[in-house]
């Protein structure tokens, strides 16, 4: 028998000492990510005692890092990533730019090479899409558009990045590292077959996988067997990101990203993200164990005031700079808030990227463990920043002028245009949301002719339906300048077809404070809430409404009067 068994060593004491440890945080109401990072750094080489296997542990959490990303790709369809492309795509370049560039500052004042600058600079401005995610699910806001163009920003930092481990060895020499053996291609060859290497991916996906992946899962679900399916959920989410690196030179996040996003369009993609959930949660931590495991707590003790200024660069720069480039392009201050916090971290591809400089011969060794340092201390202050988010907005918007002006400033899209007919404003239909629920209330109420006005937080998207002529304002519903703007107050009817469970209580209390005759409908996702909105007066839908509905439809099919 074979006792060379190091993975399960690492399995069964990853798991034990991250369950032992992520408990003792939550009893302390500290969050339980912050106890699997300490269980890294117990099973880890700096620490004395039993000693994981420290390849084999990331391993793992890129399997982790696969099925966490797919199940993003589950309910992030290509169509949603484009509709925040006019914020996610220029903040995110200017983001990394700004951080990038204080973090070559403190390089240059500890008297690094350019190259070392450049790769530690890089290193603070990769926010971990691991982290945001896991506090998104944690606060529902996956779904809301907050969390839709924060995730959208990760995309196009993760994409930017996967060009910057292309580029660095042929830049290498250059940039003051020893020269590399063997021939080195040009710059722009390199750069052309990076670009069509993930161009062919996504174009394969959009085109082939769309196709192929609901037929196979399709084949899959009629045989009958749970364990298949989930097996195949498995295989193409571990498959599809390992082939998108072999092939295309695609990290295994975007990969599985991408190959969910297409599988997004079956009928059984909802299936999928369930048979997942038990593995996606299990191999996420191993990825905080993982991390946990290759810092050095002698750096904190060795280099106390550079550890603080790499984490001041990572929690305030890139929530400063982010926070101000949304503010510019005239989104909500809760939206910028959120995605600040979002950002104020670092993960995975910091530590890729400062590993590649450190191979390179670019970055020094202090640097590495510098960047290790902020990643183990930005990932535990995260959950604390989140929490921080609506009292800040609270009391900046009750101590600054420049806050309230900045909530209240004259966007030509949060307001109704003067030209704006009657029957907008007056009796018509608010309507909170235009995802795919909203939508088709739209189409219904058009097809009717029945007059309602869109709320809808997505810039971008308001501006496509003043295009198409359809009555739209820009802002958060649960504010109540947004609805205002929308004319509430002579309303008919409010339906609130986000799911933004977090803000339906704000919505709806400023909607009857506004309008105390109003009838609002809305949907529930438990019981509780239910409960809650009974005792309002509200009309909503929730299960039993939705199981009344269908046995309607069944009935009406098989009535009396259809069986002659």
């Amino acid at each position: 028998m074979d006792h060379n068994i190091s993975l399960i060593t690492t399995l069964t004491a990853g798991f034990c000492v991250a369950l032992g440890l992520g408990y003792a945080a939550e009893r302390f109401k500290v969050p339980a990510l912050v106890g699997y990072l300490l269980a890294g750094i117990v099973i880890g080489p700096a620490t004395p005692g039993f000693v994981a296997d420290v390849q084999i542990a990331s391993q793992l959490s890129e399997i982790g890092i696969m099925l966490l990303m797919f199940g993003v790709g589950l309910h992030f369809a290509p169509d949603d990533l484009l509709a925040v492309k006019r914020i996610a795509v220029p903040g995110a370049m200017v983001q990394m730019a700004l951080t990038t560039a204080l973090g070559m500052s403190m390089a240059w004042y500890w008297d690094w090479s350019l190259g070392g600058g450049l790769i530690f600079g890089l290193s603070l401005a990769c926010a971990s899409t691991v982290v945001l995610l896991k506090s998104l699910e944690a606060r529902g806001q996956m779904d809301t558009m907050s969390g839709r163009i924060a995730l959208g920003w990760l995309v196009v930092q993760d994409l930017a990045t996967v060009l910057v481990l292309v580029l660095l060895p042929p830049l290498a020499t250059a940039l003051g590292g020893p020269a590399l053996a063997g021939p080195v291609k040009p710059l722009w060859v390199t750069v052309g077959q990076t670009l069509l290497q993930v161009s062919a991916f996504i174009a394969l996906m959009l085109i082939v996988g769309r196709r192929l992946l609901p037929w196979l899962f399709t084949l899959v679900a009629r045989t009958g067997s749970r364990e298949l399916f989930t097996l195949s959920v498995v295989a193409t989410a571990i498959g599809i990101a390992y082939g998108a690196s072999a092939l295309f030179s695609v990290s295994f996040a975007l990969g599985a990203f991408f190959a969910g996003s297409v599988m997004r369009e079956s009928e059984f993609s909802h299936r999928a993200a369930q048979e997942s959930l038990p593995l996606r949660d299990a191999f996420s931590v191993l990825f905080f164990v993982s991390v946990g495991m290759q810092v050095s707590p002698m750096v904190l003790l060795d280099q106390p005031l550079r550890v603080l200024g790499v984490v001041a660069v990572i929690v305030l720069g890139n929530a400063l700079a982010s926070l101000s480039l949304v503010l510019l392009l005239r989104y909500p201050l809760n939206t910028a808030l959120t995605i600040a916090a979002g950002l104020a971290q670092i993960g995975e591809f910091s530590i890729i990227l400062a590993g590649l400089g450190l191979s390179l011969g670019l970055l020094p060794a202090e640097g590495m463990s510098l960047v290790l340092a902020g990643v183990l201390i930005s990932i535990a202050l995260n959950s604390f920043v989140f929490r921080a988010v609506e009292p800040l907005r609270r009391w900046v918007l009750k101590n600054s002028e420049l806050a309230r002006h900045l909530e209240q400033r004259q966007d030509p899209y949060a307001e109704l245009p003067v030209s704006t007919e009657r029957k907008f404003l007056e009796g018509q239909v608010v309507l909170v949301g235009y995802g795919r629920v909203g939508k088709r209330i739209a189409s219904a109420l058009q097809a009717n002719a029945i007059p309602y006005v869109v709320v809808e937080q997505n810039r971008g998207l308001v501006e496509e339906l003043r295009q198409q002529g359809i009555a739209a304002v820009c802002g958060n519903a649960a504010d109540a300048a947004a609805l205002v703007q929308a004319h509430i107050a002579r309303a008919a009817m409010l339906v609130i077809a986000t799911p933004d469970a977090l803000n339906f209580h704000k919505m709806a209390e400023t909607a009857l404070a506004l309008n105390p005759g109003i009838e609002i409908i809305l949907r529930t996702h438990s019981e509780d809430e239910s409960q809650q909105l009974r005792s309002l007066g509200m009309v909503f839908f929730g299960e039993e409404e939705l199981a009344r509905g269908m046995t309607g439809h069944v009935l009406a099919r098989f009535s009396p009067a259809d069986a002659h």
